[in-house]
C-alpha cells in the first residue's frame, strides 16, 4: 500500500469538512450553518475550517461541488462490463440509496425555497447523465420522467418510499430482474 502523503491528508481534511457541511446542513439548514459546528463536526479547528474554506459562501460553493462530485464518483463506479439495461438499473439503485442515506434530505422542511432553487439547476444535469444510459427513441422522456419521480420523492415524503426503486425502474422503462 502506497505511504500517505501531504496532498492525501489535505484532501481528507477537505473531505471531513464537506462530508460535516453535509450533516450540519441536513440539521439546520444554509440560512442556520454554523462554520463552529462544521468544524466540530469534522473533528477540526475553526482556523484550519478557515484555511480550506475562507467564508461561508466559499464552502457553501465547495460543498455544491463536492456533492455532485460525490454522485459522479458513486456511477462511475458501476462496472462498464454490465449491460446497458445493468448499468441504467444500478445508477437507479444509486440514486435511491443516495436518498435514503443522504442527511441533506431534511433540508427540503427547513429551507424549501433555497432546496428547489437548487433543484432548478441540479435536475438538467442529472437527466442529462441518465438520459445517455437510457435506451429507446424516447430516452429524453423517460430520463426526464425518472428524474421527476426521484425529485418528488426527495420533495415529499409518503407511504410509497419502498416502492420508490420499483417507480424508477418503471419510469425509465428498466426490466424487472426477472426480465418480465
Amino acid at each position: 500500500m502506497p505511504e500517505a502523503t501531504p496532498a492525501d491528508a489535505e484532501n481528507s481534511t477537505s473531505e471531513r469538512i464537506l462530508a460535516a457541511t453535509a450533516q450540519v446542513l441536513g440539521n439546520h439548514g444554509m440560512t442556520k450553518l454554523s462554520l463552529s459546528e462544521v468544524a466540530a463536526q469534522a473533528g477540526v479547528s475553526r482556523p484550519t475550517l478557515y484555511r480550506w474554506f475562507a467564508s461561508k459562501d466559499e464552502l457553501l460553493d465547495a460543498f455544491v461541488v463536492w456533492e455532485r462530485k460525490h454522485y459522479d464518483r458513486a456511477v462511475a463506479r458501476v462496472p462498464a462490463e454490465l449491460r446497458p439495461d445493468e448499468r441504467l438499473d444500478a445508477t437507479l439503485q444509486i440514486i435511491v440509496d443516495y436518498q435514503r442515506s443522504y442527511p441533506g434530505l431534511r433540508m427540503v422542511d427547513i429551507e424549501p425555497a433555497h432546496v428547489i432553487a437548487r433543484l432548478a439547476q441540479f435536475i438538467p444535469m442529472m437527466r442529462e447523465r441518465l438520459e445517455r444510459l437510457t435506451p429507446g427513441d424516447d430516452a429524453a422522456v423517460a430520463a426526464a420522467t425518472a428524474i421527476r419521480v426521484a425529485i418528488s420523492h426527495y420533495l415529499v415524503r409518503s407511504d410509497d418510499g419502498d416502492e420508490f426503486l420499483e417507480q424508477l425502474r418503471h419510469a425509465a422503462r428498466v426490466k424487472n430482474r426477472n426480465g418480465d
